[in-house]
């Protein structure tokens, strides 16, 4: 597994991190918080880290929709989206680390229309009771924190039997599992202007270290961050759960110099996504 971290991180770091850079506010021109950074967060992310369209296997399965929690909320891209489209029979539950987060998730649903339950938490150490919810959706959040099983564990805790996950991390791709023989690509592409703006993460296309690509991705300053690839992931959950299946987005083309077709954009992003994702049940 890929992991970069500075010594002796602790979730405090974490914490103190993202609540100075809460997702996609050193990106966005807009104020965060008005309608204009949502919408704009919204476009992004569904034309660039989703390639154009929000995935099914996204959405909870029937007979689990009824309690669903968005775990890592960030600015609230999942809470609305699954309250829009997964047919929920609930209000859904939104929870982040941080109050920044916290605060602008609630803020996207007010501004939304969406009824949501807010809360702060650690990932490591929930708060909520064993078995309260049906399914729990966590995409792109725990390979930020130090203890990545641990939050595998909790999530499994606090789902009730027959629960179902949707839970992703970063993805060693073959661009990364085949950086040292790739490296020079990234700084041809860097030479031509390939980046990612804000974070101090203009320079990660000249990066040599795998590792530090992983955590330059969310900043400069980010404590963690981890790749694994499939057969580490799923090592991780079968503790817990029954992997039904695994799949990838993520392949961010807005840091490429040039636009490219949307069909490329889909292909890269289904065989080389920086993400992987997997459906499953508790056991």
């Amino acid at each position: 597994m890929t992991r970069a971290a500075k010594d002796g991180v602790t979730v405090d770091d974490v914490r103190a991190f993202w609540e100075r850079h809460p997702l996609f506010t050193g990106e966005s021109s807009f104020e965060p918080g008005t309608r204009e950074f949502f919408d704009e967060h919204r476009r992004v992310y569904i034309e660039d880290c989703l390639a154009g369209s929000v995935d099914s296997r996204f959405i909870p399965p029937e007979g689990n929709r009824d309690h669903v929690l968005d775990l890592g909320c960030g600015p609230g891209f999942w809470v609305i989206e699954l309250s829009k489209i997964g047919k929920l029979e609930g209000p859904i539950s939104g929870a982040d680390l941080t109050q920044a987060a916290v605060d602008l998730m609630k803020k996207r649903a007010e501004i939304y229309g969406v009824p949501v339950l807010a809360s702060q938490q650690n990932a490591e150490a929930l708060t909520f009771e064993d078995g309260i919810f049906s399914h729990v959706n966590c995409v792109g959040v725990i390979h930020h924190t130090p203890k990545t099983e641990q939050c595998v564990a909790e999530i499994a805790r606090v789902l009730r039997p027959g629960g179902s996950a949707l839970i992703s991390v970063y993805y060693k791709n073959a661009i990364l599992r085949n950086w040292g023989a790739l490296s020079w690509v990234g700084k041809a592409l860097a030479k031509l202007g390939a980046k990612l703006a804000g974070r101090s993460r203009d320079n990660i296309f000249r990066e040599n270290n795998v590792d530090e690509i992983v955590r330059l991705y969310d900043g400069g300053d980010n404590p963690v961050g981890k790749a694994y690839t499939r057969e580490e992931f799923i090592r991780m959950l079968s503790p817990h759960f029954v992997v039904k299946e695994t799949f990838l987005t993520f392949f961010p083309a807005r840091a490429l110099p040039v636009s490219i077709p949307a069909w490329l954009h889909r292909w890269l992003d289904r065989r080389m996504g920086f993400l992987i994702h997997a459906t499953m049940v508790k056991k």
